[in-house]
């Protein structure tokens, strides 16, 4: 079976394929200073090593990358697939500097064409929004990075002394009666209408209606109140892992 880890910023998410069919998923904090011996720990309480028999890994946090190679050596004893430069997608990039593009943004384009066909627009709600563009022509030609959900919050939490945290889950109305309901309009149609802004906006540069799925942990809070979004794929990332790892067999 093969074992997909994304490592965000803010979460990790594991997946266990058995060949194309995801059997079990997990969702842990990501704690950028744990060792190859405490992923064995923590990870071996989640799944079974002698089940494993190759693991595919995107990391936006570079100084774990070190500590997953030394949980797939020690621990599981499988071989390791970084996701990266060098690595094999089935895709062009038409970036100016492909080593810039994030391993899981690719991993999502990959998917995202595989699933649903080109052009499509891929939007991953995660520590930042991430907008990331296929062509017509099935080519990865770049994208959007704005301030995710959870990091806005949390700015304005931090300079507005009579602000508090709320929680994330849309309100009743538009118009918020309390501070409450008017924070939480705030977070679920501003940035509904973020993402229809720039939906639209890649989509006239294109010159073509790209569909538009959403991935990501809190895409299921504002993709019902978006116009361009047409389904969420909460687990596209991980299935971009797996072509990834297939490609490179």
């Amino acid at each position: 079976m093969l074992l997909a880890i994304d490592v965000g910023n803010t979460e990790t998410v594991l997946g266990l394929y058995d060949g194309a069919e995801l059997r079990h998923s997990w969702r842990v904090a990501t704690e950028r200073r744990r060792t190859g011996d405490e992923l064995g720990v923590l990870l071996g309480g989640l799944l079974d090593f002698d089940a494993v028999d190759g693991i595919v890994l995107s990391s936006t946090v570079p100084a774990l990358v070190r500590s997953y190679r030394q949980f797939a050596e020690r621990w599981a004893s499988a071989p390791l697939l970084v996701a990266g430069p060098g690595i094999s997608t089935g895709m062009p990039i038409r970036y100016d500097d492909p080593r810039e593009v994030g391993p899981d943004r690719i991993a999502n384009a990959v998917a995202a064409k595989d699933r649903y066909g080109a052009p499509c627009i891929v939007v991953d709600f995660g520590t930042s929004t991430n907008f990331d563009v296929v062509s017509p022509e099935g080519e990865y030609v770049g994208g959007v990075l704005a301030p995710g959900v959870e990091v806005s919050m949390d700015a304005l939490f931090a300079r507005a002394a009579r602000l508090f945290r709320v929680d994330f889950v849309a309100p009743p109305s538009v118009i918020g009666k309390t501070t409450q309901t008017a924070l939480q309009a705030g977070l679920v149609y501003g940035f509904a209408g973020q993402v229809d802004a720039i939906v639209e906006r890649v989509r006239a540069e294109l010159g073509v209606d790209a569909q538009t799925v959403a991935t990501g942990g809190l895409a299921e809070l504002v993709v019902p109140h978006t116009r361009t979004i047409e389904r969420v794929d909460p687990f596209l990332t991980l299935e971009g892992l797996r072509l990834v790892w297939e490609r490179n067999r």
